[in-house]
């Protein structure tokens, strides 16, 4: 990635920002309605701030909550899940494996054809399979042998150049993301299901055992031999491509992160230590909360009304979820308060998450001269027309500054999973080299959200530590991811070892 120079990048923090609500200001006239709207934008920009000094406390808080967390189940916020995974693809891995990534009202099946250190990922294909609204409800076992047929049909596609080796069964990585609780790196009971699934008896069933039932009523020859969730996925996509790897964010429509720990740094591991020496932990980093926090009305309104009150904090304020939510709560209000749609406030403006933050994202990525964009989308969404540029200027304003706050608080947690590692510092001579494999729609395509975030990281951790740390896109880790750690977790290696 190319790396500003650091002076120069944390412009993006404070200056730009500062500058646009100066422009904003100078244009809006300080009088009436517009000077309580003006006064409700400058509350906001308070309320939101993420100074240095603040972002750091924030980066201490989430290291001391690690350890906590690792210390004992409960312990605290964050979950610190054991992944079991205690093998990351090395890039020798070689064969014929399968993924099913199953996060939602689709499914993925996915093959991939592993070359070694020579030729890497020789050929990788997928099918995507929507899931039938009725099975989202339905039985166990119906919903499992929708997703094993869809699995056969998908096998039964592979070419003669492609078949597993005579007397070798197929393997599959299964990347499930729903709340599981792992019990080893091929089994794991549900705790609950979530994004409008209702399949009663799969909760607290293995879902390797419920899927494994399935493939064998289909007919198919094949063992789960890794269960994963999307996080981990990602950073062993993340650490196929790179030995450097050391953590995964994904910043999408939820956020999560994962990292490799030194086994012997996780008092709540009963186990034997694994072989290698280190565990992937399974942060659950959206449920992080501290009263460093920058929180303002609007976030404690949103999650008072959401479905699980007092949880998920963190990923309340800087996921692709909520932030749009949040631009909303405040235009609301402006509306109420200072009348800036016209007397009445629009009734589509009073819509829970009627305004996403790809909206949100398109109106603050407006260069037009008139922000045409930004009219636009009022008219198409919300239903409000004949808007003033000094309107349009000020809705961008709110988008800016809700984006900044996630934005740099994303980068605080990332320096909190660098400080619990040691990797925040340069140490005397050491140049080792940290990168961070980043996944999710919201880090992707929200330009200026990623650009901030990124900036944001070099100016926490100074010039000097910059240069040891680098941000990787991982694309699709979570499909290839668990293919990879099918591979490095496969029943046949041990054979292959001279």
């Amino acid at each position: 990635m190319g790396k500003v120079a650091v002076g120069a990048a944390v412009v993006c923090a404070a200056a730009v920002c500062a500058a646009a609500a100066l422009v904003v200001r100078h244009r809006i006239k300080s009088s009436g309605k517009w000077a309580r709207a003006l006064s409700i934008l400058t509350e906001l920009e308070e309320k939101c701030g993420t100074p240095s000094s603040k972002l750091k406390q924030v980066a201490d808080a989430m290291t001391v909550e690690m350890h906590a967390g690792l210390a004992s189940e409960g312990g605290s916020k964050l979950k610190m899940i054991i992944s079991y995974v205690d093998n990351l693809p090395t890039g020798d891995e070689k064969g014929l494996f399968y993924a099913l990534d199953l996060g939602g009202t689709n499914f993925r099946v996915l093959r991939v054809h592993l070359g070694g250190k020579e030729s890497r990922v020789v050929k990788q294909e997928f099918e995507e399979v929507s899931i039938p609204p009725h099975l989202m409800t339905g039985s166990s076992d119906e919903l499992f042998d929708y997703i094993a047929s869809a699995l056969a049909k998908f096998v039964a596609t592979e070419s003669d150049s492609q078949h597993v080796s005579p007397g070798r069964q197929r393997e599959l990585g299964f990347t499930f993301s729903f709340p599981v609780r792992q019990t080893s790196i091929s089994s794991g009971t549900l705790i609950k299901w979530t994004k409008g699934f209702s399949v009663e008896d799969t909760v607290g069933q293995d879902v390797v055992g419920e899927l494994t039932k399935a493939i064998e009523r289909a007919g198919l020859d094949m063992r789960v031999a890794a269960l994963v969730n999307d996080t981990v996925g990602t950073l062993a996509g993340g650490r196929y491509n790179n030995p450097d790897v050391a953590a995964a964010v994904i910043l999408g429509t939820g956020t999560n992160a994962a990292y490799v720990e030194r086994a012997h740094a996780i008092p709540k591991w009963h186990g034997l230590l694994p072989k290698s020496g280190e565990m992937v932990i399974n942060m659950e980093w959206g449920n992080f909360r501290s009263s460093h926090l920058p929180l303002t009305e609007y976030d404690q309104a949103l999650d008072a009304g959401s479905l699980n009150p007092g949880e998920q904090i963190f990923e309340k304020m800087i996921s692709g979820m909520y932030l749009g939510e949040i631009v909303r709560r405040v235009l609301c209000k402006m509306a109420e308060e200072a009348a800036i749609f016209g007397d009445t406030v629009p009734p589509k403006l009073k819509i829970p998450f009627i305004l996403r933050t790809p909206h949100a994202s398109a109106m603050h990525h407006d260069t037009s001269p008139d922000l045409k964009v930004v009219a636009t989308k009022l008219k198409d969404i919300l239903e409000i027309s004949n808007t003033s540029l000094k309107l349009r200027k000020l809705i961008v304003e709110v988008c800016d500054i809700v984006a900044t706050r996630g934005a740099r608080l994303s980068a605080a947690g990332i320096v909190g999973i660098l400080k619990k590692l040691g990797r925040d510092t340069v140490k005397d001579g050491e140049k080792q080299k940290s990168v961070v494999a980043l996944d999710g729609g919201l880090y992707e395509h929200y330009t200026k959200f990623r650009t901030c975030m990124e900036n944001t990281l070099w100016e926490l951790l100074g010039e000097e530590a910059s240069e040891n740390i680098a941000v990787e896109h991982s694309m699709d880790g979570s499909g290839i991811g668990a293919a990879l750690l099918a591979a490095s977790h496969s029943q046949y290696i041990e054979v292959e070892e001279p």
